[in-house]
C-alpha cells in the first residue's frame, strides 16, 4: 500500500485544505452535495479528482473517485464498490468505507435513491443490498445485477488523483473485476414491480438536466 504521505505533495495547497477540512465521511458527502451533476454535455468523461475540483462537477465515479481520494489521505484505503445494472439501466459506483467495523457509502447521484450510506452493514454484500429495492426503472422493473468485489484504488498507485486526462483505463478495470451475481439464475420476472409512490420517488431529481440529456446515476 502506498503511503498518503507518498502523493500527498503533489496537491495544490487548495487541495491539501480541503482534503484536511472533509474529516468524516458525512462532511466528504456534504461536500458531494455542493457539486452540481455532470451531465456530460461536451461527451463521455471520467475525471479524476483534480479535474473534478477544477471544474465543479461530478458524476457517479467521478464523485467516488474524490470521496476515495479524500478517505486516502485521511488515512483510510481508496475504495470502490461497483453496482452493475441490467441493460435497460445504468451501472452506479459508490466509496466505501469501514467506521468501527462496519460498512457504509458515499454516493454522488442526482436522484433520490442510490445516496449516502451510513456505517450500519456487516459486510460488503450487505451494503450492496442496501440499494437493490431502489434499482428501478421507470415501468418498476428492479435491475441491479451485480456489485464488484472492493476495488482498492492503491494498487493503481496515486496518478488517477491529479491526473488531467479521462480515466478510462481505472474505468474499465472496475468494470472488469470480480462481481458477484445477486440474483443468480432465478428469473427477475417474479420479482414485485416498484409501485407508483416508489416510481414517483424515483423521479426527483437534485439537479435539474439540460433539455435532451437523461441521467439515472
Amino acid at each position: 500500500m502506498i503511503d498518503r504521505r507518498a502523493w500527498a505533495d503533489r496537491l495544490t495547497g487548495r487541495e491539501r485544505r480541503l482534503f484536511r477540512g472533509l474529516d468524516r465521511p458525512e462532511r466528504i458527502q456534504d461536500f458531494l452535495e455542493t457539486l452540481p451533476f455532470n451531465f456530460e454535455r461536451g461527451g463521455d468523461t471520467c475525471k479524476s479528482p483534480r479535474r473534478v475540483l477544477e471544474t465543479r462537477s461530478a458524476h457517479c465515479i467521478e464523485g467516488a473517485l474524490l470521496a476515495a481520494a479524500v478517505l486516502w489521505f485521511r488515512g483510510q484505503r481508496p475504495l470502490l464498490l461497483d453496482l452493475k445494472a441490467t441493460a435497460s439501466d445504468i451501472d452506479h459506483v459508490v466509496a466505501p468505507f469501514r467506521a468501527r467495523g462496519r460498512w457504509g457509502a458515499i454516493s454522488k447521484t442526482n436522484h433520490a435513491v442510490l445516496r449516502y450510506r451510513d456505517p450500519v452493514y456487516r459486510s460488503v454484500r450487505e451494503l450492496a443490498m442496501s440499494y437493490f429495492h431502489e434499482y428501478t426503472i421507470d415501468n418498476g422493473l428492479k435491475t441491479l445485477t451485480s456489485y464488484s468485489a472492493i476495488f482498492d484504488l492503491t494498487r493503481l498507485g496515486p496518478d488517477w488523483i491529479v491526473s488531467g486526462e479521462d480515466l478510462w483505463d481505472l474505468s474499465y478495470a472496475l468494470d472488469r473485476s470480480r462481481h458477484y451475481s445477486i440474483l443468480g439464475h432465478r428469473p427477475r420476472r417474479n420479482l414485485r414491480r416498484a409501485d407508483a409512490i416508489e416510481r414517483r420517488a424515483g423521479d426527483l431529481v437534485q439537479w435539474e438536466p439540460p433539455a435532451r440529456v437523461r441521467a439515472r446515476s
